[in-house]
């Protein structure tokens, strides 16, 4: 197709910062076609038809880390991993920077419907937890949380490390049972956080004036992002990591030694993910909130 043939995995990884662009690319054509031909459904086709955009990327890239576990030493194959994952959220921050700026500039009725469904998670979640927070980040926690109430910041940690925890073990099973499946729910939670910020670009806008109208827009990318790249990082490992056990299995018997270099490849990427997350629940509870 079309937009498979923009890029492939070798040259995403010599070039990644052209993956930034291409994510702006694939998102602004899935919201307008999503727009024009299923106005009603804009919210969710716009994530659907951007995800599908990237299922070939993301399907060889998975083949491609499969295949070189087979000869090369642990070490050496989680460095390989981090250019993956390098270039795979710049792919995501084009999707957050495309979707934010969509967000702002288009008419607010058609932002309502192009976001409807994804305003309607923030204000559930919102809703589930106003009794002891406030929070904003889709059904996979990025957001920026404060502590009201009587939740301690211990209390919001472990509530927020156990809701990403969650997640990646979403990601871990998309990716298994559809091979590049953890994109989808990646794409949706940049949708979401993209609401939240064009919302906050949106609500403070109207008391600013000067040079600070141009700044508000890098002070709500970095409000949500401050934490959340590093639960970016992680659940992109854990998509990595089903994925190329689900390329395993098909690949390889159960129980040979192929296949168990697969799985410990695997493991370590899963594990490396959880610390992450530990270090995203400290940074968005006791950091995030003092800068902003």
């Amino acid at each position: 197709m079309v937009l498979e043939s923009l890029v492939n995995p070798l040259s995403a990884e010599r070039k990644p910062w052209e993956l930034f662009f291409i994510g702006v690319f694939y998102s602004t054509i899935a919201m307008f076609l999503g727009l024009w031909i299923f106005y009603d459904q804009a919210s969710l086709v716009m994530v659907f038809l951007t995800s599908l955009a990237c299922v070939p990327l993301i399907y060889n890239t998975i083949k491609k880390e499969e295949a070189n576990t087979d000869h090369k030493k642990e070490v050496v194959l989680l460095k390989e991993h981090s250019r993956i994952i390098y270039f795979l959220v710049c792919l995501f921050f084009g999707f957050i920077i495309s979707f934010s700026a969509w967000y702002v500039f288009l008419p607010g009725d058609m932002v309502d419907n192009m976001f409807s469904t994804q305003i309607q998670t923030i204000s559930a979640i919102n809703a589930k937890i106003s009794g002891s927070t406030s929070a904003v980040g889709a059904f996979i926690g990025i957001g920026s949380l404060r502590v009201t109430g009587d939740l301690t910041s211990g209390g919001l940690f472990w509530k927020i490390l156990e809701n990403n925890v969650k997640v990646l073990m979403f990601c871990i099973f998309f990716s298994f049972f559809y091979g590049a499946g953890a994109i989808f729910i990646l794409t949706w939670n940049a949708s979401v956080i993209s609401a939240a910020i064009g919302n906050f670009i949106r609500s403070n806008l109207s008391a600013i004036t000067g040079i600070s109208y141009f700044s508000i827009f890098s002070i709500g990318i970095f409000r949500y992002m401050t934490h959340g790249i590093f639960e970016i990082l992680a659940y992109f490992m854990g998509g990595l990591a089903g994925g190329i056990v689900s390329v395993a299995v098909i690949r390889h018997e159960l129980g040979t030694k192929q296949f168990k270099r697969v799985l410990l490849d695997s493991v370590d990427l899963a594990l490396l993910a959880i610390g992450i997350l530990v270090v995203a629940a400290f940074v968005e509870v006791y950091i995030t909130p003092a800068l902003f």
